[in-house]
């Protein structure tokens, strides 16, 4: 059997918590800022939690489980 592999942009983009959760950065923070407000943009920088319906897929990217 060949090995699993991790995706790699997958692996740059998510960070396994200590509780298995699965923590990942808020979009729209890259550009076109001058129109968003200063509490719209310091809330975008904290992280978030991968959504339940979301798991499987980055789990199997992250080949968690296997």
């Amino acid at each position: 059997m060949p090995k699993v592999r991790t995706n790699s942009s997958a692996k740059k983009r998510f960070k396994l918590t200590g509780t298995g959760k699965i923590a990942r950065k808020n979009a729209f923070k890259s550009h076109i800022l001058t129109k968003k407000s200063t509490k719209r943009k310091r809330n975008l920088t904290q992280t978030s939690l991968v959504s339940e319906a979301d798991m499987g897929n980055v789990k199997r990217m992250l080949a968690i489980g296997k």
